[in-house]
């Protein structure tokens, strides 16, 4: 197997691997429906920044169970299409937006962020990325795609985690990428992603404490999770509640240094001349 067949091979097994933690009913668990910090309030906030109306036409990447596709919808009455990468998430958001009543409104696909090849050019009026994006190995071919997709003078919305500095060791192997840390950009190079392929940055909103938040919310279902699995009550396996609880620490240290953070970033694509 050449070099280069190897390293797509490692890359996909990435995101496979990352794809079916969020896909667990584990992650559920500890991070709640929305998987981001500070859940559907921070999205509706995006929803706000990007100007969303009935007539909008949304992407979703890694929508994961569809929180918070649903979520816009209900809220803004836009159409929403979310894109995810595990086949299971997407029949569960699928189930739910049938559930809900939103069908017409909201619909989801198996897809991967680098490649969106079911979507022309110029095909949406937003793209929603909340704590995501640090997780996709080949970042430029995903933003490339997010300004592909969107129409001139559409907006992107991306919401992650940043960092001030070196992330520190304990936070750098595959449970801190899983968990959008080991990744995680700076807000300036974030902004430099943007404007790479041509998104135009408009506004950066810190949300350190929305992260600070789900840490200690994460911190206490890892002890609330250890005492039921040792009462034989909850069974998790496959999963090491050691390994995650010092990830958990070390995590809740790097907030408190101001090492991690979490940022709203608001961008716009270019009108053609």
């Amino acid at each position: 197997m050449t070099f280069e067949k190897r390293q797509s091979s490692a890359t996909e097994a990435t995101k496979a691997c990352c794809a079916d933690v969020y896909a667990s009913d584990w992650a559920r668990l500890l991070l709640g429906d929305s998987l981001h910090p500070g859940g559907l309030a921070l999205t509706e906030r995006l929803g706000v920044l990007l100007g969303l109306g009935s007539e909008s036409h949304v992407l979703d990447l890694a929508a994961g169970r569809g929180a918070s596709a649903l979520h816009l919808t209900r809220v803004f009455g836009c159409h929403v299409v979310g894109v995810d990468y595990s086949a299971r998430n997407v029949a569960l958001a699928q189930q739910t937006a049938h559930s809900a009543g939103l069908s017409d409104q909201v619909r989801f696909i198996e897809g991967d962020a680098e490649r969106l090849t079911a979507f022309a050019s110029d095909a949406f009026d937003a793209v929603v990325c909340e704590c995501a994006y640090c997780t996709f190995p080949d970042k430029p071919a995903a933003m490339r795609e997010i300004a592909r997709v969107l129409r001139p003078g559409g907006r992107f919305g991306l919401s992650d985690l940043t960092r001030a500095g070196p992330v520190p060791s304990e936070l750098e192997g595959l449970l801190a990428w899983i968990a959008c840390i080991a990744d995680a950009l700076t807000v300036d190079r974030y902004v430099a992603d943007c404007e790479a392929v041509g998104l135009r940055v408009e506004r950066v909103e810190p949300h350190d404490q929305a992260l600070a938040e789900l840490v200690r919310q994460v911190r206490g279902r890892l002890i609330g999770a250890d005492i039921l699995t040792k009462l034989d009550v909850l069974a998790l396996p496959g999963v090491d509640l050691e390994d995650a609880k010092m990830l958990a620490r070390h995590a809740a240290e790097a907030v408190q240094a101001g090492t991690l953070g979490y940022s709203l970033i608001i961008a716009t694509k270019g009108r053609y001349e």
